[in-house]
């Protein structure tokens, strides 16, 4: 569905563009709702909120190709507008409402790409701020050690690197979820796992990495794959207490006929990797709350989750669950010595995109004036919103985000 933009975010996106980096490029269209700049630049990379089909003018393009040819427009002009070209993209993000569209998108997509073209994950979600599309990305200013990694005998013609290592880090793709050599997808839950894992494996050890450098992962998954058996199968592969930050995302659909696949990025030198827990917090097999790669914390989606031995989401609207959220957000800040002004960068997951602004008004006090890039998504069918016997509500609202501990300031 379309929200139009509300006052209140509008004055706040506007009142950042020419602070800490954050920029409005005119390219940018207006009638997006999105409470925060068009980017985040911090110096070695740039942050890129989500891109959706609209021109500058506000106008929906006629086809489904020429609206991903405007997101993509949308994109670059953001790049350049930080001075920079479409070749120092480093990674994105593509969500589509309807995921037959995959071919159309792809066949776009490859056309604004070098021969070296970025890390990538593609989505089917159930709703976008502005259908049909939407792409966010993360740029590096230096061209100097960006290089593609492929996997020994990776044999494809997507318009994606299954990893790009910059200077410090590696950005790893979502890749193909089908068998090599038969096409197909297995259909046991456990073995899609495993294979998605050996997937992100091997482009880890293309790159002289292995799974320890991971500082952050999302496995993205269907509601084929049960929570139980990705969770058993994900925690053989990391160490206990010191596992990635993790943003584990239930979305409508996957490329392919996938019900898993993970995505996420590595450090390059060990020594620049720190887990940060907070002391009440016991440690998990299977996601830190945030690790530190050099100055760069990656912290794991939270939702409005009471922790505790009667733990659970105990209020029935978002604006209630986000303020929790952000307290438990802000614990994780906190432990690492960090507040909400270092955040450059957002994902927001909303049950349903109606209660945008409900979260909008929320979520700008915590910020004040240096807001983050941010991108939105309803990514599965709205919940019903009743209590449990126990008085526990379904999670409206989640956010993962990205901060840095000398965020620049101009």
């Amino acid at each position: 569905m379309k929200l139009s933009l509300f006052g209140l975010s509008l004055w706040f996106a506007v009142g950042v563009q020419a602070q800490l980096g954050a920029t409005i490029p005119s390219q940018a269209s207006p009638g997006i709702h999105r409470a925060g700049p068009s980017s985040v630049d911090v110096g070695d990379y740039l942050y890129i909120s989500g891109q959706g089909p609209r021109g500058a003018d506000g106008a929906l393009p006629a086809t489904f190709t020429a609206q991903v040819r405007q997101a993509l427009n949308s994109l670059k002009s953001v790049v350049e507008t930080a001075g920079l070209t479409i070749d120092h993209v480093v990674y994105t993000t593509v969500y589509l409402t309807d995921i037959s569209q995959y071919g159309e998108m792809n066949s776009v997509f490859a056309g604004y790409f070098g021969k070296t073209p970025p890390a990538r994950a593609v989505l089917g979600v159930a709703g976008l701020p502005d259908p049909p599309i939407e792409i966010n990305a993360v740029v590096v200013r230096s061209l100097s050690d960006r290089r593609a990694v492929y996997p020994p005998n990776y044999k494809s013609d997507e318009p994606f690197s299954p990893g790009i290592l910059t200077h410090d880090r590696l950005f790893v793709s979502a890749m193909p979820a089908d068998v090599p050599g038969s096409g197909k997808v297995s259909d046991d839950p456990a073995t899609q796992v495993d294979f998605a894992l050996d997937r992100m494996k091997a482009v880890m050890e293309a790159a002289g990495l292995d799974l320890s450098h991971m500082v952050f992962v999302s496995p993205y998954l269907t509601a084929q794959i049960p929570m139980q058996i990705m969770n058993e199968h994900y925690a053989r592969r990391f160490e206990f207490g010191n596992t990635p930050a993790r943003a584990t995302i239930e979305v409508s659909s996957l490329p392919g006929g996938a019900q898993i696949e993970f995505t996420g990025v590595a450090v390059r030198d060990l020594e620049k990797r720190r887990a940060v827990r907070p002391k009440n917090m016991p440690p998990s097999p299977t996601a830190s709350p945030c690790v530190f790669a050099g100055d760069t914390l990656y912290c794991s989606a939270k939702s409005g989750f009471i922790p505790g031995p009667n733990g659970g989401v105990y209020t029935s609207t978002t604006a209630l669950q986000l303020r929790q959220t952000m307290r438990n957000l802000l614990d994780n800040l906190e432990e690492a010595d960090m507040n909400f002004d270092q955040v450059v960068s957002t994902n927001v997951y909303l049950d349903n995109l109606a209660d945008m602004r409900e979260f909008d008004d929320v979520y700008v006090q915590y910020f004040h004036d240096m807001l983050p890039a941010r991108t939105t998504i309803q990514q599965i069918a709205s919940a019903e919103r009743n209590a449990d016997k126990e008085g526990r509500y379904p999670d409206l609202e989640q956010v993962s985000f990205i901060a840095v501990r000398n965020r620049p300031e101009h």
